[in-house]
This record gives C-alpha cells, sequence and structure tokens, in this order.
C-alpha cells in the first residue's frame, strides 16, 4: 500500500538522478551512433544466493514501479547536468522528454527465487531500459536482502509476532523500505511512523528506558504510562532489576497489564522467570515482548522460551549479515537495428572471474513434484514446455508505459508466506546449505 491507496497527500520528487553517470554517457554515445533506439532487453537477476542462504524473496518491486512512473528530468535535473557539463544539449533535450514506454515483466513480489532467476525483466528501446539500471537496482537489492533476512526470522519465531524496530539503527530513507520489506517478509509491524504513513503497515511503540530513568521512581514512571496509555500498555522492565520491575509492573497495572518487554540479559532465563513470576502474580495474560540485538539464530534458540513476540532491529535493517542481493541488471538481447520488426539476437558478457551470465530473452517456471512441492526452478530461451505452461513466474508490470499490477502491501506478504510454504521443508533450516532447488536452463531462440 501506498500514500495514494490511503488518500495522503506526498510530494514525489523526480527519482531520474538516483543513477549513475555512466548510464547517461552511454546514452550520448549510443545517440550519437545511432544505436539508442535498438530494440532491447535487460534482466536483473543473481548468479549466486549470500553464502549458505537457501532461498531469495523478491521484495521492493512496487517501490520500483514508483520510481519508474518518477523518473523524469525536470528542469531542476537538467539544470544540473548542464552545470557539470555531464552531457550535451542534444542529450539534454532527449532527457527533456524522457517517459519509459516500455514494457516490464518480473517475479511478483514476495516470490521466492534462485541463482540465475529472471526476478525483472525490462523491454523498450536501450536509450529508455538502460537509465534505469541503478534505481533498479538499488531498490532490489536492499528490499531484497532485508525480506530474506525477514524471512528467515519469521520462519524461526513460528506464530510469534515479530516487530520490525530498525530505523535508529540505518538510514531514515532505508529504514522505511526496510520496515516495508520485513512486512513482505512475514514481520506484523514496525515501530516507523514514516513507514506506517506511506505503507499502511501496522505500528507500534510505547516507551524506552530514557522514559523511566525520567522518573524518580520506576513506580512513577509506569504509572504515568499506565494512566497515558491504559493497562493494556506494555511496560520496559529491564532498567534496574527485572524481578522488583515486574512486581512493581503488575501493582501499577493490575493482572490486566498487556505486555513487559525485556531488553537484555540472558533471555531464555529471564523469560523463564518472568513468566513464572507474572503467573505467580496472576498477570497469567501479560505477554513477554524481548528485544536486544536479535537474529534468526537467537530467535530459533527462544522457541522454546515462553516468548509471546520479537522486536528486532540492527540485525534485520542489515540483511542479517547480508545487505545486499548481488543483483545486476544485465542486457541479455538486442535488436540487430533500429528497426522495429528486426528480431532480437542474444548477448551476453562471457569474461573469465564468475561473471558469465546467459544471453537470450528468459521465461521461468517451478516444477513440482508428486506432492506439489518445488523441485526445480526452470529457465529457458525458446518456447515454453508444455507441462510447465501453468508454472510460469514472471507477470507484466508495466505495458507501454504504464503500470498494470499495483496490489496492496498484504498481497506480496500473503504471496511469501505461499511461496515459502511450496519449497522443500529444508528451505528453512538455520544451517548453512546450498539453494534448497536446483536451476535448470533449457536453451531456445532470444525471443522476439
Amino acid at each position: 500500500m501506498n500514500t495514494a491507496d490511503l488518500g495522503l497527500p506526498v510530494d514525489v520528487p523526480s527519482t531520474a538522478l538516483f543513477t549513475d553517470q555512466y548510464e547517461l554517457t552511454m546514452l550520448q554515445a549510443a545517440l550519437r551512433a545511432g544505436t539508442a533506439e535498438r530494440r532491447s532487453v535487460f534482466e536483473v537477476f543473481t548468479r549466486r544466493l549470500p553464502n549458505g542462504r537457501r532461498y531469495g524473496v523478491v521484495a521492493g518491486t512496487g517501490r520500483v514501479l514508483d520510481a519508474v512512473e518518477n523518473f523524469r528530468f525536470d528542469e531542476g535535473v537538467l539544470g544540473f547536468l548542464r552545470e557539470r557539463g555531464i552531457v550535451g544539449e542534444e542529450t539534454l533535450d532527449w532527457l527533456a522528454g524522457y517517459r519509459f514506454s516500455g514494457d516490464i515483466w518480473g517475479y511478483p513480489e514476495g516470490e521466492v527465487y534462485f541463482p540465475g532467476s529472471p526476478i525483472l525483466r525490462v523491454e523498450g528501446s536501450f536509450a529508455e531500459c538502460v537509465l534505469l539500471e541503478t534505481v533498479v537496482l538499488s531498490i532490489l537489492n536492499h528490499d531484497s536482502a532485508i525480506a530474506a533476512a525477514a524471512s528467515r526470522m519469521s520462519s524461526a519465531a513460528g506464530d510469534r509476532p515479530l516487530i520490525e524496530m530498525g530505523a535508529r539503527r540505518t538510514h531514515e530513507l532505508s529504514a522505511v523500505a526496510a520496515a516495508r520489506a520485513a512486512y513482505v517478509g512475514g514481520f506484523a509491524s514496525t515501530s516507523d511512523l514514516a513507514a506506517g504513513f506511506r505503507y499502511g503497515i501496522p505500528t507500534v511503540g510505547t516507551s524506552a528506558h530514557a522514559f523511566t530513568l525520567l522518573h524518580d521512581r520506576e513506580r512513577d514512571a509506569f504509572r504515568a504510562q499506565v494512566d497515558s496509555m491504559g493497562r493494556g500498555t506494555t511496560l520496559l522492565v529491564d532498567t534496574y532489576d527485572v524481578t522488583e520491575a515486574v512486581r512493581t509492573a503488575v501493582e501499577v497495572a493490575g493482572p490486566e497489564l498487556g505486555a513487559v518487554r525485556i531488553d537484555s540479559g540472558d533471555l531464555l532465563l529471564v523469560a523463564h522467570r518472568v513468566r513464572q513470576q507474572l503467573d505467580e502474580l496472576g498477570a497469567v495474560n501479560t505477554k513477554i515482548i524481548v528485544t536486544s540485538d536479535l537474529d534468526e539464530y537467537a530467535i530459533a534458540s527462544l522457541a522454546a522460551a515462553p516468548v509471546d513476540a520479537y522486536g528486532v532491529g540492527t540485525q534485520l535493517v542489515t540483511g542479517s549479515g547480508y545487505p545486499t542481493a548481488s543483483m545486476v541488471y544485465k542486457l541479455v538481447a538486442r535488436a540487430e537495428s533500429a528497426d522495429p520488426a528486426a528480431p532480437l539476437v542474444p548477448v551476453a558478457k562471457k569474461s573469465s572471474g564468475g561473471k558469465v551470465s546467459v544471453g537470450g530473452r528468459k521465461w521461468a517456471a517451478r516444477r513440482l513434484d508428486e506432492y506439489g512441492v518445488a523441485e526445480a526452478e526452470v529457465i529457458g530461451t525458446g518456447p515454453v514446455p508444455r507441462e510447465l505452461a501453468d508454472r510460469q513466474l514472471l507477470v507484466q508490470l508495466v505495458k507501454g508505459g504504464h503500470v498494470v499490477a499495483r496490489e496492496p502491501l498484504d498481497v506480496p506478504r500473503r504471496r511469501h508466506a505461499a511461496a515459502r510454504a511450496g519449497l522443500p521443508l529444508s528451505a528453512t533450516q538455520l544451517s548453512r546449505g546450498e539453494p534448497v532447488i536446483p536451476t535448470e536452463y533449457l536453451h531456445g531462440e532470444a525471443g522476439s
């Protein structure tokens, strides 16, 4: 969901300068060479998953669509390019009228992917497609990395909800994007109000240690919070002595106290002690929320603890050790000439060093076994085999320059849960391993 869905006004600036300078210098050279209008196909994919990861998660697609719509060279942007001498006047004139008019296909947001998966396919003239490389990659690499970490954490958490709390651990704009990606990956809420405003994600939050330290006594802080927010609030109980704080919290709020939050110490041990104490005090319905530098491994280690929810910050917004999905944006096919009817020919980088690409305009499908569980990611450049026709993964996102696949954020969130459930059980293991299904290639013509 975005602000347009919410009916809220927002000033959306041009995304045209979210790019590398070489996109514009390539454009200028191609315009002068007469090759800029050749029909081209670019694809986004990754050659490998982060070390030990079993699957990737597509996230940021909705933000990519927003970025493409707002990729405009207004007077301020053109003035900057002119002042810096980055491109000449003929190129500036071309940029002034830039509107992406091509087609974009891609894996729907929330879907899982594997090495080689054509996550996004951008088709149009070379000129209009090449300009989108940097902004597309910056969004997909960041958001997919966060969503993959979120997915692993939500799998480890089981039915217990996860709260995204990373806004204070990253750039203010990436914090909003991270909250959105985390929601796609399975998180239930965020502490970041900008994410709630922009995307409609549920927001939560009560108090920090500073609020307790502000008051002369912990009891006074608890009383102030309960008076303000009601007995169902969450009280932070580890500023001083946890046992004393829990006793005070129940005395102040009564057995109707909503929850207590523990942010330090041996969380497994402390959670058990706090649960026993709450039950003895009659607060049997009071929940326990734990925070404190959690990641998927810490969450898994607390599976047997009487914990009701987890708050995750730093490890989530940094991708739990992998802050990028290592995606690339490569030209895989282009026309033989600028003639709109010219056939496409496959092209690909063939250098050594592990950066070899597969040329040709691709389709992708997921083959299932007899039990309906995914067994292979099949990628091809020719006709789609009949048995895979109804298992194709790419959907059209942009047609003739117009977005045709907007959807509320709850849709990719549900889609991801279903996609993950369709993988072999070993996909959710936290131990290191290879991608949970192999990637198979079927080679054919480049396609037209």
